[in-house]
């Protein structure tokens, strides 16, 4: 017997974290209950949900998906900027964030999908996914201990980095792997800091070679500590003992509850994102910004860009429609997002050339200013004409 209500589909959503969610919600409230949707996970969403990105502009947030303040551990109002020499430049703004409670906010949106009217399976693990001769997909799919499969028209791939469940499908070649500029991140649940509870603490320099460190609140006790790292950068050592001397130098008295780590898409590519009725969104999709490694607000919008798309596919009747739907996948992202997620991965690179004493020039002349009068735009030009050079390199991918 299986452990799902039906054996065929209209939809099969793989992933439930905020893109998957978000895209079970949004079909079911479009289509008014009129196709059969399923989305599968191998746990719940709600257990033990990464960590790494609980920060999130409020405003952007609240125009996707209603705010609860159960779900919320802090409102945020600023920002500082750490250079190597420890000077602070702050970036006030009231309300300017949130840190949510992902476990929370990941169970009402479930709650909310299943609500609506959404099937939904947080105990089974696909497997594999292969084409059937009537032209829908068959997935294999392990449930406890029992193994069976499903049919349906269309799959949503939102499984995250590496997008496994595409690979080795021949239908499926070329198309967008969830992989683009794959950077590894590594971060602890740490006690015993002294902070700011309504601050994000950003730190740079060579310390963080390509990338950069960070301090999130949590509750007022706990902080999340940790950074990523660029693609390219080469490791004298292992990613969890940087991470444990980064804390030693920078926070002695913290006290390490739990390390976490794992790998993030920081590219954006001009690979299809549907094909063949195979959709893909969210971190699958390589959606994340590339500079600043922000996800959760990122999947949602991908979500929703795409719910539409997928409904006009599964209305659709001719193949030659379809692919020209296909098409149009790629292209409505590249419109909302994409495109400036290109220019930013393309100037990575340049950022990542800026030196510790340029850091720290740009850093101490800030923070001489009141924080009023501190903007991210002043930010920006304070780091720029620190770096002179940069003002030319950066002239080709800001055009």
């Amino acid at each position: 017997m299986s452990k799902t209500k039906f054996q065929e589909y209209d939809v099969v959503i793989c992933g439930a974290g905020p893109a998957g969610l978000k895209m079970a919600c949004e079909l079911q409230k479009r289509a008014a209950e009129a196709y059969k949707i399923l989305i599968l996970d191998k746990k719940p969403p709600w257990q033990e949900p990464i960590f790494c990105a609980e920060a999130v502009s409020a405003d952007r947030l609240s125009a996707l998906w209603p705010i609860q303040e159960y779900w919320i551990r802090q409102r945020l109002s600023g920002i500082y900027f750490t250079s190597p020499s420890r000077d602070r430049a702050e970036f006030y703004s009231k309300d300017c964030g949130l840190i949510l409670n992902r476990a929370l906010f990941h169970k009402e949106m479930a709650d909310t999908a299943s609500s609506m009217g959404v099937e939904t399976n947080f105990n089974s693990l696909c497997l594999n996914v292969e084409s059937s001769s009537d032209g829908r997909w068959i997935l294999k799919i392990k449930c406890l201990d029992e193994v069976f499969e499903l049919k349906t028209k269309i799959i949503v791939d939102a499984t995250g980095p590496g997008a496994k469940i595409s690979k080795g499908v021949p239908e499926l070649a070329g198309m967008e792997a969830g992989d683009a500029d794959l950077e590894s991140a590594i971060f602890a649940v740490v006690e015993g800091v002294e902070h700011s509870p309504e601050h994000i603490e950003l730190f740079f320099g060579s310390k963080f070679p390509g990338g950069y460190g960070w301090l999130f609140p949590r509750d007022g006790k706990e902080v999340n500590l940790g950074f990523v790292l660029g693609r390219h950068q080469g490791k004298k050592d292992s990613s969890r003992k940087q991470l444990m001397d980064f804390i030693e130098e920078y926070f002695p008295a913290a006290k390490v509850k739990a390390i976490y780590g794992g790998m993030i898409a920081c590219g954006q590519s001009k690979k299809p994102i549907a094909k063949n009725g195979f959709f893909k969104i969210g971190d699958a999709a390589s959606c994340v910004n590339p500079i600043s490694r922000s996800g959760i607000v990122e999947a949602i919008l991908n979500a929703d860009i795409m719910a539409p798309i997928v409904l006009e596919w599964l209305s659709s009747n001719s193949p030659e429609k379809c692919r020209e739907i296909e098409r149009r996948a790629l292209d409505a992202w590249m419109k909302s997002l994409g495109e400036s997620h290109l220019q930013l991965a393309n100037g990575k690179g340049i950022f990542s050339q800026i030196s510790d004493k340029q850091f720290n020039r740009a850093t101490k002349r800030l923070s001489r200013l009141s924080r009023e009068k501190t903007t991210l735009l002043r930010i920006f030009i304070a780091v720029l004409f620190s770096t002179p050079s940069l003002i030319w390199k950066l002239r080709s991918f800001i055009r």
